[in-house]
């Protein structure tokens, strides 16, 4: 949908962008506003870039990943459990790769870093937004065959002591596989290794 929209003569891509301090803010906006883009909303934090986007529906958010309240993070996660289908980006200082991957598996589209300028990262953005680049997580986790058997119970709702019965292991032995999947996945639960595993390509969509 997003790259039907981008695809119209003369449109412009509606974007959001949410940063903590308001002189970045407007310097960001500055820098992005014109041919291909409009800012048509900012937010001060993650609640208010929740709220924003969902009444406004834009095209684009571009969410700090440090910000009060609600972080880049959460409010990415929260926007996709509420349906939104836009295109997110997330901007950092921090270029870890657990961070990054992390961004990634709540749903985000893009990481920039805000060392990028204006014009470079306006530029990668619409890339984004036409389909003319596709950024994925880097450090993609490298799952054992025996957690990939783990996992495939998993999806299939197994408990810990089913598991171990098809798989001729000890509950013991089934619990460090979950311990080092959930590691892997960077998952608390079950439910999170689940949707975490689906969103890299290890089980398909539902």
């Amino acid at each position: 949908m997003l790259r039907a929209r981008m695809g119209n003569p003369g449109s412009r891509l509606r974007v959001l962008i949410a940063d903590d301090h308001p002189l970045f803010r407007l310097g960001l906006r500055a820098g992005l506003e014109g041919e291909g883009l409009v800012v048509v909303a900012e937010a001060q934090d993650g609640k208010e870039a929740l709220e924003k986007t969902l009444a406004l529906n834009p095209e684009a958010v571009l969410l700090d990943l440090r910000m009060p309240v609600l972080d880049g993070l959460e409010c990415t996660r929260m926007l996709r459990k509420k349906g939104y289908s836009g295109l997110i980006a997330l901007l950092t200082t921090y270029q870890e790769p657990a961070l990054v991957r992390e961004a990634f598996l709540a749903g985000a589209d893009a990481y920039f870093s805000k060392e990028l300028s204006a014009p470079e990262l306006k530029r990668r953005l619409l890339r984004v937004a036409q389909g003319e680049e596709k950024l994925k997580p880097p450090d993609l986790p490298s799952l054992t065959s025996r957690e990939e058997e783990v996992l495939r119970l998993l999806a299939q709702g197994l408990s810990v002591k089913e598991m171990a019965k098809a798989l001729g292991l000890s509950p013991d032995t089934v619990k460090d596989h979950l311990e080092s999947l959930y590691g892997k996945l960077l998952a608390r639960n079950r439910v999170e290794a689940l949707e975490k595993a689906r969103s890299l390509g290890f089980l398909a969509k539902k």
